[in-house]
């Protein structure tokens, strides 16, 4: 049994290993107490391969034009001198904007600024403008511009190197984390927990005798080689014959690299997120350009002002959150209403919306079309109202009999007295 066990151990070394996904948190249930815990004595570990890529940080370094010596000694007294002739350069062309000169002060020698730039463009410490315009020709505004340019572009050099300076100074298992944060990973723990397992593993020494079953022990369940128990007996075996230290020099190599893989495979699939995730939000941007570039909504018109209102506050996260991350606008109002400024009948109604907008919709037609037949209602019972009055009016005045009259007639002259 030992011998086609022994042969179905050899089959998995060279296809299980490069084939089986290592589960981490499965395997790795191990404190990251000490994972940052200086050594006595500097150890070979598995940061010592330089495994991250450190592709999303790197730049290339600046060309250095000049010896170490000569950027202690010239650079700086060049510096002193440009920022000399700029304060000059402004004093005087303020001057001569305003045209006045203080004190009988010379005007502006423009002798001296080429000479300087002359001197600095030889040197490589200064960077001419790309407009092909003669040093001759440059007048004081043009000399200015080119010095106070050329301490911007220093300035974002130093900018730009100081992040990698600064990476590259981190011990490899903060690299490693620094990688995985830029992707936008945020389990730091299960992270740190990785890569203690991963140190931990690494350490483990094939010639001494408490680690020999450990790695053995480590290297058979990566490889999916049985149960606990039938790695157990393959172990205790290996220790009757006398070969369980021949066997962890074998599996010691191998089992670095599986920790090597593993975190690499870990980082690979932030990375992988992290692009998902900028898909996403590309064709989110892209879906929400196009509902909107109708003009419309829902057959309701849309303004130029509503429409870049209701863009800017779905995709752009101008807001901080509660969480301390940015969001946009949508979520500043949803947090707002409901805890900074409660207003839980309007976000009772924003949930039905967005749960059931059909419903809303209809319900909200529905009450318009409510208050619009009782106003129709009221109109025409006014309208009924003046009609009946008037009706009433012409009925009533035939009944008015006009009372009966006779002549008078000419007066009776023998009426008796």
């Amino acid at each position: 049994m030992a011998e086609n066990q022994q042969e179905e151990l050899e089959i998995q070394e060279t296809t299980s290993v490069q084939e089986e996904e290592v589960d981490i948190d499965a395997m790795f249930g191990v404190g990251a107490d000490s994972i940052m815990l200086p050594e006595e004595e500097k150890k070979k570990t598995v940061f010592s391969n330089n495994i991250v890529d450190t592709s999303f940080i790197d730049r290339p370094e600046p060309e250095q034009t000049t010896s170490s010596e000569e950027s202690k000694e010239e650079l700086p007294k060049t510096e002193v001198e440009v920022e000399a002739e700029i304060d000059e350069l402004n004093t005087l062309i303020s001057e001569e904007e305003t045209n006045v000169n203080k004190g009988g002060r010379p005007k502006l020698d423009k002798s001296g600024l080429l000479d300087l730039a002359n001197k600095m463009i030889e040197e490589g410490s200064l960077i001419p403008f790309d407009d092909d315009k003669p040093l001759e020709e440059y007048t004081a505004q043009d000399y200015r511009e080119l010095f106070e340019a050329n301490f911007q572009e220093r300035e974002n050099k130093v900018r730009e190197s100081t992040p990698q300076e600064f990476f590259k100074a981190l011990p490899q298992e903060l690299q490693i984390a620094a990688k995985y944060v830029a992707d936008g990973g945020t389990d730091l723990k299960g992270l740190f927990k990785t890569l203690s397992h991963v140190e931990e593993v690494v350490e483990l020494d094939p010639t001494n005798e408490n680690d020999q079953a450990q790695i053995a022990r480590q290297y058979l369940q990566a490889t999916r080689f049985g149960t606990s128990e039938e790695i157990e007996e393959q172990i205790t075996e290996w220790e009757d014959l006398d070969k369980l230290e021949t066997k962890a020099s074998q599996f010691k190599p191998k089992l670095d690299k599986m920790q090597e893989s593993i975190i690499a495979q870990r980082l690979s699939d932030q990375e992988n997120r992290k692009k998902q995730q900028e898909q996403a939000a590309q064709v989110y941007m892209e879906d929400v350009y196009n509902t909107l570039a109708t003009g419309e909504l829902d057959g309701v018109k849309l303004d130029r002002k509503i429409q870049s209102m209701l863009y800017s506050g779905l995709v752009q996260p101008n807001y901080p959150s509660m969480s301390g991350k940015p969001t946009n606008l949508l979520g500043h109002l949803l947090e707002k209403y409901q805890f900074v400024e409660p207003n839980h009948s309007l976000i009772a109604e924003a949930l039905w919306l967005l749960q059931d907008p059909k419903g809303y919709k209809e319900k909200i037609k529905s009450l318009g079309s409510k208050e619009t037949t009782e106003e129709t209602v009221r109109s025409l019972k006014t309208q009924e109202s003046r009609k009946l009055s008037s009706s009433v009016q012409e009925v009533e005045e035939p009944k008015k009999q006009k009372r009966k009259t006779i002549s008078r007639g000419p007066s009776n002259m023998f009426k008796r007295f």
